[in-house]
């Protein structure tokens, strides 16, 4: 009976965490649903104003929002491979000062890299004086994977990533705790930058897909223990029910 209750005990465990992993990539589903949705809503709100105050990034994150003020190119940082229609190019990330006091980063837009020298910045144009700005309230200016903190290193133009609260510390500017995605610019005016913004990835449908394998996986080990079970009973009465010898 020992020898039994162990492999049964196994097949219910698999399927205790295969089917709970598959619930798990349900609700990660419907998160990522409800969070399409609020995106959708927020493209069609009026932008909110960006001013002194700080705005919490979870009642913020995804709105469009609208900033006054100027910009400060001597603190601008160029966040590295950050390709467009698969071309290398930068990230072109610049402090604005506001208007009625406080900072916010502004993700202006993409540039090309030169292939021969990465430190050469291609020329682009940074509008004098008082400029408003809408754009997107995002977290970061898009994230990288890199391989320690060495590709981001403080005072650096070109890094791999920027986080907010870092550059904040770095710079001493009290920032707006989120990244401006710029959308658009008054007055209006060409700058050379590419605003081709990549469309936030949900993913929804690879949720879906890993619930129904490991919901798949629980199935296969309950047919594969309800098999094991037949297999052993029937071995079982295979002596008892076989004819005698004369």
């Amino acid at each position: 009976m020992k020898i039994r209750l162990v492999p049964a005990l196994l097949i219910l465990v698999v399927m205790a965490v295969t089917i709970r992993l598959g619930f798990w990539q349900r609700e990660r589903a419907h998160q990522k649903e409800a969070l399409q949705a609020q995106i959708e809503r927020f493209e069609s709100a009026p932008p909110q104003v960006v001013g002194a105050v700080p705005l919490p990034l979870k009642d913020i994150e995804f709105h469009r929002v609208r900033a006054t003020g100027t910009f400060m190119p001597d603190l601008v940082v160029y966040l590295d491979n950050r390709p467009y229609n698969d071309q290398p190019g930068f990230y072109v990330v610049m402090p604005l000062r506001l208007e009625g006091g406080g900072y916010v980063l502004v993700n202006r837009g993409w540039i090309p890299r030169n292939f021969a020298e990465r430190t050469e910045i291609a020329p682009y144009n940074t509008p004098d004086g008082i400029v408003t700005v809408e754009g997107i309230a995002r977290a970061d200016a898009t994230r990288v994977l890199e391989l320690g903190a060495g590709g981001s290193a403080p005072r650096e133009k070109i890094r791999q990533n920027v986080a907010v609260a870092s550059y904040a510390a770095e710079t001493g500017l009290p920032l707006q705790p989120f990244v401006i995605q710029q959308t658009g610019l008054a007055p209006a005016s060409k700058d050379g930058l590419v605003r081709d913004w990549p469309q936030p990835i949900t993913d929804v449908d690879r949720n879906y897909g890993y619930m129904f394998q490991w919901w798949g996986m629980a199935a296969a080990a309950l047919g594969f223990g309800l098999y094991a079970a037949r297999q052993a009973a029937t071995k079982k009465r295979g002596p008892d029910h076989s004819p005698k010898d004369a």
